[in-house]
């Protein structure tokens, strides 16, 4: 068969062209999708929380709470129809400073915020195997860690920026220039203090400094600053994460970094800030085989950082075990597997594989922001379960680490 020749009049199109075009397509889509789900104002809000939901969280009993109320003490509730109280999450930090305040013999079980003389923990979650629930983990031990009455600042460091769009900020439409960490810790006369590149969520208790493309920038120009010796000190490329966190530090509580899929100079300064680590683990011989890599990687990198003069000291490193099903047997036999090799530094609960939790995903939620029935109460009450656990071992090690 003969192939027509192009005119001159045609325009060929390359193939870097059609992917920006397919790219800016996506973009509009996901933009629209989100104005749908989240009107009028295309931001994204939190449900309020029962008072059984609130009593659990702050640590009283659900009469204790609805005496309060009936007493006209603490934050009023919204009553619905039934006498169904309920408290936005606003709320819920009140009612832990008017109880702290009130019954101060317990407030550090109601206001559990760090005390003066205990650091800043910051919490590197890594891998760089795709899939390995990273990002979904980050998200819900920021969002755990807020509901318990921490102050929180989720950093997502990851380019790809999925943490950021889980907390309603579109990469491409709503982070402009300058507006990652990078903006923070770049090596030239544009660098911004990190107050600038924090912003607030709709989760009260948690901020975060959002992710974008922009964020490879510091891949690029790291090895240019390191040749021209712009770079020394304090100011030394796998410092300047810690740096930059050291100027909020009286800010928070915790800090949760989403690091990058790559072992790049952004996550050698997440692990040079991090007081401690937690690396994602989904029980599949392949994912097993790419954290072996990961963890021989991982370790080049910290002799690196030492040979450099850095001083990396973590209070803990755990692997969590996610996406789990614990009727597979292969994937029951792995976790047995890794429990026999690293022992007690794999965390006792696991993430387990649920509908519930992709199903809330796909809305851009997690299951603290949906509703109970909104996906199957079994289904939502197992996930939850299996989530609270795990986050609630790595709030422990955070309460040791502090000498609680």
């Amino acid at each position: 068969m003969t192939q027509v020749p192009h005119t001159h009049s045609e325009v060929v199109e390359t193939a870097a062209q059609r992917v920006n075009r397919h790219a800016s397509l996506l973009s509009g889509q996901l933009r629209n999708l989100t104005a749908s789900l989240f009107p009028p104002a295309s931001q994204k809000m939190l449900r309020s929380f029962s008072s059984g939901e609130v009593a659990k969280f702050v640590g009283v009993s659900d009469g204790y709470l609805r005496q309060l109320s009936i007493d006209g003490l603490g934050p009023a509730p919204a009553i619905a129809t039934g006498g169904r109280r309920s408290y936005t999450l606003t709320q819920v930090n009140e009612l832990r400073a008017y109880l702290a305040e009130a019954r101060p013999r317990e407030a550090m079980q109601f206001l559990p915020r760090r005390r003066p003389g205990e650091p800043l923990q910051v919490i590197a979650v890594a891998n760089f195997k795709g899939g390995s629930a990273k990002t979904t983990t980050s998200l819900y031990l920021a969002q755990y860690l807020a509901l318990r009455g921490f102050r929180v600042l989720a950093i997502d460091l990851d380019p790809q920026a999925s943490l950021s769009s889980m907390f309603g900020y579109q990469p491409e439409f709503d982070i402009d220039r300058n507006e990652t960490l990078y903006g923070a810790i770049r090596y030239d006369d544009e660098r911004r203090p990190t107050r600038e590149v924090i912003r607030p969520t709709y989760f009260d208790g948690v901020s975060i400094v959002p992710g974008n493309l922009e964020l490879m920038e510091f891949e690029h120009q790291t090895p240019r600053a390191m040749i021209d010796r712009k770079a020394r000190g304090h100011d030394m490329f796998f410092r300047r994460v810690a740096t930059a966190l050291g100027e909020v530090e009286s800010d928070y509580d915790v800090v949760v970094i989403d690091c990058p899929p790559q072992l790049g100079y952004l996550t050698m300064g997440a692990l040079n800030a991090a007081t401690a680590m937690v690396v994602t683990i989904h029980p599949q011989m392949v994912d097993m085989a790419s954290m072996s890599q990961f963890l021989l990687m991982t370790s080049d990198l910290m002799s690196v950082i030492e040979d450099a003069g850095g001083h990396l000291h973590h209070d803990f490193i755990r692997y969590v075990v996610t996406r789990h099903d614990p009727n597979d047997v292969p994937e029951t036999q792995i976790v047995a597997l890794l429990r026999n090799l690293f022992g007690d530094d794999v965390l006792n609960a696991a993430a387990w594989k649920s509908t519930a939790v992709a199903n809330a995903g796909l809305t851009k939620q997690s299951l603290y922001e949906l509703e109970r029935g909104s996906v199957g109460r079994a289904a939502y009450d197992r996930a939850l379960e299996s989530v609270d656990a795990v986050n609630a071992e790595i709030t422990h090690l955070i309460k040791q680490a502090w000498g609680r």
